[in-house]
């Protein structure tokens, strides 16, 4: 697949670039306040560990609130 150039993008395209990178800085602040509020006693596995497994797009911010967090049980 060849690279695109911004210039050459349709406008739906370029939509949808903006939307997912805005999707993609949402669920990581959202991920990183919500490590950085949460007692290391209620994460599994260490936190600056998280924080960074946060930063790898979609797929971090997912990991963290799927198997990262524990509950408050």
């Amino acid at each position: 697949m060849q690279k695109q150039r911004w210039a050459d993008m349709s406008t739906g395209r370029r939509a949808g670039a903006i939307i997912a990178g805005a999707v993609q800085i949402a669920l990581a602040v959202t991920a990183w306040v919500d490590l950085a509020k949460r007692p290391a006693e209620r994460v599994n596995g260490p936190k600056g560990l998280w924080a960074g497994i946060i930063a790898i797009n979609f797929i971090g911010p997912i990991s963290y609130f799927v198997g990262g967090r524990r509950s408050s049980d």
